[in-house]
């Protein structure tokens, strides 16, 4: 077991609300637990450039309740070179770093996973990301406000829907993952749901929504659809929908990178903070290339080599139905 003194905190990849709740909770668990902590600017590639910073309880005050993350994150090619990874050594060793707490998501294990065994540098993964893809944990940082903030999108176009017997199809990150479609879908009252790891014939689609209209709910009708639908995205559904409803008026959103940003909800605060809490004392105890989740409100510890490999993280069969149930 390696003496740990100093504790390495970075994120990366795409940015989730609940981040900085995340990293507040690594400083402050680590700072009671005697430990220094630093913080890593713009992930990956601020350790190649050794872009570091001291952290202390004020450095992480008034940030809870902040969408994005305080240090930054940065795509980083050189990374993934044997050289770029000795130069990131060099320098966490210089920094007097012990061991590393990686927030993130797939990418982010990779890197950390390659890395740990490359120079035995104890590493925690906590997953971060909106499309709440990762094995190992029922949630993932940001991916309950992200659902959020789809559902009030949702909402507020159906306003307009409803106004103009509009048919619209609003379209949501997912580019493998169809969790956020399918939660939002649900809870917005979608008449139906595109998702990357069910495929929808345009034909099926075609003929959900004629049977929509025949119970007379042309008007207000919500597609909810993943950015990953095998169908090529919400333009050239609705263009097919179009060729064979040309009476349909119809109309087609694409939320974008809304659905990343804001002030993170109270659950994401809160995983965040337990997630945050529990990487440094499985650092403490010992624990090496894991990451830390929530399974059935316990948190739990999962290899990270199978956080990584393990992609049987599939839909409820039940929620699929749901959809089709609720939309009659």
């Amino acid at each position: 077991m390696v003496n740990i003194k100093r504790i390495g905190v970075f994120t990366s990849g795409g940015d989730a609300p609940g981040m900085n709740a995340c990293i507040r909770a690594v400083v402050r668990t680590a700072l009671y637990e005697k430990l220094s902590v630093t913080g890593i600017y713009q992930g990956y590639q601020g350790m190649l450039d050794g872009n570091f910073t001291e952290m202390t309880s004020r450095s992480v005050s008034n940030i809870i309740q902040l969408g994005g993350t305080i240090l930054k994150t940065a795509r980083c090619l050189e990374f993934k070179t044997k050289e770029g990874r000795a130069k990131a050594y060099e320098n966490i060793k210089s920094a007097g770093i012990d061991a590393l707490v990686a927030i993130g998501g797939d990418g982010t294990f990779t890197g950390a996973e390659y890395f740990s065994r490359e120079y035995d540098i104890p590493v925690i993964g906590i997953p971060g990301t909106i499309d709440n893809d990762l094995y190992g944990s029922d949630f993932t940082l940001g991916y309950d406000t992200a659902t959020n903030t789809v559902i009030e999108a949702i909402d507020k176009i159906r306003d307009t829907a409803a106004s103009h017997e509009r048919l619209f199809f609003i379209e949501v990150m997912g580019r493998d993952s169809g969790c956020i479609a399918l939660n939002a879908g649900i809870a917005g009252g979608a008449e139906a749901i595109l998702l990357p790891e069910k495929e929808t014939a345009i034909d099926e689609l075609i003929d959900h929504l004629s049977a929509a209209d025949g119970r007379g709910k042309k008007s207000s009708s919500i597609v909810i659809v993943a950015e990953g639908d095998h169908n090529g995205g919400a333009y050239n559904v609705a263009k097919k929908v179009k060729e064979k409803f040309d009476y349909y008026d119809t109309k087609v959103s694409i939320l974008g990178h809304l659905q990343r940003g804001g002030s993170p909800s109270s659950f994401d605060r809160v995983l965040a903070s337990r997630l945050g809490f529990a990487a440094v004392k499985e650092l403490l105890k010992g624990n090496n290339r894991i990451t830390v989740g929530v399974r059935g409100n316990e948190v739990v510890t999962t290899p990270l080599e199978e956080a990584i490999n393990n992609k049987e993280y599939k839909l409820s069969p039940d929620m699929l139905e749901l959809v089709q149930v609720l939309a009659i």
